[in-house]
């Protein structure tokens, strides 16, 4: 009995780890670019991200994520001047002042780099993508870009620490334990000085991994996720602007999640947020823009499902570095 209720356990971490393959994010406004390859390149600077979430703090075994990632765009007729040129004189063409007197994108590509590790349990995911993105001026203030993403990925699971009586069994041995395959995306990206509309597709060639124990066939399947995601810019006044967002996950195999955003930005140099997502958590966000060199977003979330008797909800933090920064921008203007 010990070592089937063992390899019970097991079983469904392991089933877990490959559902969560791709974590949640409270702050997917601040980097769409883990979602949607289109956004690579889309800023006039080198955007680094670090990021770290622990949720369900509290529940031993829970996810904890962590992430890198870093797009720039290349083209010498990007924004008048290279991209990647140091600071130089010139008033910003994407400050505050910029809806009024905006002008589409010059065509430029992007390139990108993302490294994402999930650990749940005995489960860790790992994640290592490069981006490609092209941006096209659609009329004299739409832009439209197309990206794709290629890499790979691997699932491994602590099978060492799993206590059963017989460690022979097919279980602890199976294919899906430590396991690379490729990982394509491709994404499209929408956007204008208001508002930006989004759709991508992760894991477009999916896997079924099969094994079996006592000659009984179990299977787990990693199948494609697709989001969609759109935003849009109101002006309260000079200094203030509001920002509602929605991200919408659906997997084939699961039902959709839905997360709808809320961001209140002042003058570029702070703002606060509140997030929802269904049958899952209420968030409070806020994050502050450190001159034009550094950037610090924070999210808290608090379980609305049956978890949150057992948890003490989730931090998230997100640290945004902005290099090469020639017109000093403060913040992600074009990603809002």
């Amino acid at each position: 009995m010990k070592s089937k209720i063992s390899l019970l356990i097991f079983l469904l971490l392991s089933l877990y780890g490959l559902a969560q393959e791709n974590p949640r994010s409270t702050q997917y406004i601040f980097n769409n670019y883990l979602f949607n390859p289109a956004i690579t390149g889309i800023d006039n600077y080198t955007d680094l991200k670090l990021g770290y979430r622990s949720q369900w703090r509290g529940l031993e075994g829970a996810p904890v994520t962590q992430y890198v990632s870093i797009h720039a765009p290349i083209g010498d007729d990007f924004v008048r001047s290279s991209v990647n040129s140091f600071s130089g004189n010139g008033d910003n063409p994407l400050s505050r002042s910029y809806v009024n007197s905006y002008t589409a994108a010059e065509p430029h590509h992007g390139i990108g780099f993302y490294a994402m590790t999930d650990k749940a349990g005995r489960v860790r995911q790992t994640n290592v993508n490069a981006t490609y993105a092209y941006h096209l001026g659609l009329s004299y203030d739409l832009n439209l870009s197309v990206g794709i993403s290629g890499g790979m990925g691997s699932t491994s699971i602590d099978v060492k620490s799993v206590n059963v009586d017989n460690s022979s069994d097919p279980l602890l041995t199976a294919d899906y334990n430590n396991r690379i395959r490729p990982d394509v995306g491709f994404g499209v990206w929408l956007y204008s000085p208001r508002f930006f509309l989004g759709g991508s597709a992760k894991q477009l060639l999916g896997y079924r991994v099969p094994t079996a124990v006592k000659s009984k066939s179990l299977s787990a399947y990693q199948t494609t996720v697709f989001y969609g995601t759109a935003g849009y810019k109101f002006f309260v006044d000079e200094d203030v602007a509001m920002i509602p967002s929605a991200l919408l996950s659906y997997w084939i195999s699961a039902p959709p999640t839905l997360d709808a955003s809320l961001k209140i930005a002042y003058q570029d140099k702070f703002w606060l947020g509140g997030s929802y997502r269904n049958n899952d958590s209420f968030s409070a966000l806020a994050g502050l823009n450190l001159g034009s060199f550094v950037n610090v977003s924070y999210s808290y979330d608090v379980t609305s499902s049956a978890l949150r008797s057992v948890n003490n909800g989730t931090h998230e933090i997100v640290l945004g570095i902005l290099l090469n920064n020639r017109y000093q921008a403060k913040c992600a203007t074009r990603q809002f």
